[in-house]
């Protein structure tokens, strides 16, 4: 019978344990494992994104398949987990692209997404580092393939409201009217007694002349106001978040969504959301968005944020061409300047530079006018709670960049304030808000009318 060899030194046993255990380890990052972190659906009439969250980068490859249409994603070094099962709870019903998404292992360590689509779409695919909260995220965004024309819906939506506002005048006339013929109907009607004659109606008062204007100021009355309202961050992008947890994406839109009411209740102003929704919307995108409209003026909203609870007041910002006039609004502008990061911007769009090289060429102009806009505004503002500076600051702001538009950014007041938290959070507080941007915008086109449009889209 063989002797057994002596039992190795207890040092050299736990070397080759570790040496075991390190080699195991590395067959498992040679395959690149990778843990979901989470997944998210964010759904918008603009595009809808699908984020797959992860701590190390996730590499993929996509095509698009008809009949039925549907996007399919091949992850690969991924195993099936419960946490990327989530994904298919997440699509929502009013989702206007993604109608579900089914996930399989399709091979050994490749996990295929079959994303069932309810309109064909052109996906972007972006892979974004680590940055704020996130890890390493793998997004699609499905954009439609035909865009709409934004500036005729605006102009269809006003053309709807004035045909309802005409319905429901002449129905009240009609209605107005045959009270005024009910007495005579019943008098002429046959009784037992002597009929008696049906007062006589005062005669219809005639229409006073209407004055005939020249037809350039016509044109300058019946010309279409267009205001670009920008609630900041949205989707992947939470913007600043307070104390209690009231995040700046929802309380900007709150009150932008509230603005843009107030706005188009006004005959011959029409007013756009950059986003009506929850979703991330790039800063350049932005731009384009108002330029496609032929806006007359760009009111980006926000809500400020500092290392201190103490900060406070509200705040307006124009574009500089020279600098910021203070250190807080240079802090200010790279800050908000830096959302495309967290957000998630799509740089590889085909004319994003393009885009970029047009904002840059701002004009003087542009600025005074924005500075003018801003004094109004922020006259206003000062009127329903306190200023954190009470003049128009300036600083270099990437989403004020649109070289034809006056733009302003309004931050509404410190969400990191306690204090002004609770007031963002007060829908009183928001109608006060309201009332003064409104207030500071008609009194800014009532002392700058525009003129004809003669600027290229």
């Amino acid at each position: 019978m063989a002797e057994l060899p002596p039992p190795l030194p207890r040092r050299v046993a736990l070397q080759r344990f570790g040496t075991l255990v390190l080699l195991l380890a590395g067959r498992d990052l040679a395959w690149g494992a990778a843990s979901i972190v989470g997944v998210r659906v964010w759904p918008a009439n603009d595009y809808s994104r699908v984020t797959i969250e992860s701590d190390v980068a996730l590499a993929a490859r996509h095509f698009v398949a008809d009949s039925p249409p549907r996007l399919v994603i091949d992850i690969e070094q991924l195993e099936l987990s419960p946490a990327l099962r989530e994904l298919v709870g997440k699509v929502r019903a009013d989702d206007p692209y993604i109608a579900g998404v089914r996930i399989g292992q399709n091979q050994p360590r490749v996990v295929r997404l079959v994303v069932d689509l309810k309109q064909p779409v052109a996906p972007q695919q972006l892979s974004l580092p680590p940055v704020a909260a996130y890890r390493h995220r793998l997004v699609f965004d499905l954009h439609p393939t035909q865009q709409h024309d934004p500036l005729l819906e605006l102009i269809r939506d006003r053309e709807r409201a004035e045909a309802q506002a005409a319905k429901s005048m002449n129905d009240a006339l009609g209605e107005f009217i045959g009270k005024l013929e009910q007495p005579r109907s019943a008098a002429s009607a046959p009784g037992p007694g002597p009929t008696a004659s049906a007062p006589a109606l005062p005669p219809a008062p005639t229409p006073p002349a209407v004055a005939t204007l020249p037809a350039d100021e016509q044109r300058r009355i019946d010309r279409l106001i267009v205001i670009a309202l920008d609630p900041g961050h949205g989707g992947e992008d939470p913007g600043a978040i307070g104390p209690s947890g009231l995040r700046e994406k929802d309380v900007v839109l709150q009150i932008a969504s509230k603005l843009r009411e107030r706005l188009n209740s006004v005959p011959g102003m029409r007013a756009m959301l950059t986003r009506d929704a929850d979703f991330f919307v790039p800063l350049h995108e932005r731009v384009r968005k108002a330029r496609r409209v032929q806006a007359d003026l760009f009111v980006s909203i926000h809500a400020d944020a500092f290392f201190t609870p103490q900060a406070k007041g509200a705040s307006v910002f124009a574009l500089s061409e020279s600098g910021a006039t203070s250190s807080a609004a240079r802090w200010l502008a790279q800050k908000e300047n830096g959302a495309d990061l967290v957000g998630g911007a799509n740089t590889a769009v085909k004319d994003a530079q393009v885009l970029r090289a047009m904002v840059d060429m701002s004009t003087t102009a542009q600025i005074r006018d924005s500075l003018v806009i801003g004094r109004e505004v922020l006259e206003r503002i000062g009127r329903v709670g306190a200023l954190h500076k009470r003049q128009v600051e300036q600083a270099g702001f990437a989403v004020l960049k649109a070289p034809d538009i006056p733009s302003i950014l309004v931050e509404t007041g410190f969400i990191t304030n306690p204090g002004e938290e609770a007031k963002l959070r007060d829908e009183g507080y928001q109608d006060k808000l309201v009332e003064a941007l409104f207030t500071g915008i008609r009194r800014y086109f009532a002392r700058n009318p525009p003129l004809a449009r003669n600027r290229a889209l």
